[in-house]
């Protein structure tokens, strides 16, 4: 029997189909809250998974999907955005994502969110990225991520 998807997730594919992405979000009985649980869980390299993270720019709240395989670098990535980052607070990153922490996605906030895409993301085919809640993943291309938020692609460490 299929599942339905939480609320929030549906959110998340509604926005996808609205961009003209399939909108199709699978969920996992495995954890996935992390990208090495989400890679395990997939079978692709940790280096394949999206990982939505919220920093704040000064004091403006920023998207960065950043390849499962990288830590950001906050005083060089804060350099190439004029500003300087720091990790949001928790409570922000539900506030401003409407998402839970482990499955925020790339899409699917109640507002745009200026967002940089990890340029190591491109050296994968296939990408996959956080639902909207835990335990739910889309799959995506690194061409496919930059147009669908919007975003702009950064050398984040």
């Amino acid at each position: 029997m299929a599942r339905s998807l939480p609320a929030v997730a549906a959110r998340v594919s509604d926005t996808l189909i609205a961009r003209g992405h399939h909108g199709v979000i699978v969920t996992q009985d495995e954890p996935t809250h992390t990208a090495a649980q989400a890679a395990q869980a997939l079978g692709v390299e940790v280096g394949a998974i999206t990982k939505s993270l919220l920093f704040l720019l000064d004091e403006d709240p920023v998207l960065l999907l950043v390849s499962g395989e990288h830590q950001v670098d906050l005083e060089r990535t804060g350099e190439r955005l004029q500003g300087t980052l720091t990790r949001a607070p928790a409570e922000v990153v539900r506030a401003v994502t409407g998402q839970p922490i482990g499955g925020v996605a790339p899409v699917g906030h109640p507002t745009n969110l200026s967002t940089y895409v990890d340029n190591a993301l491109s050296r994968h085919r296939e990408l996959w990225a956080a639902g909207g809640h835990p335990n739910t993943l889309f799959r995506t291309s690194f061409s496919e991520l930059v147009r669908i938020t919007a975003g702009l692609a950064i050398d984040v460490d």
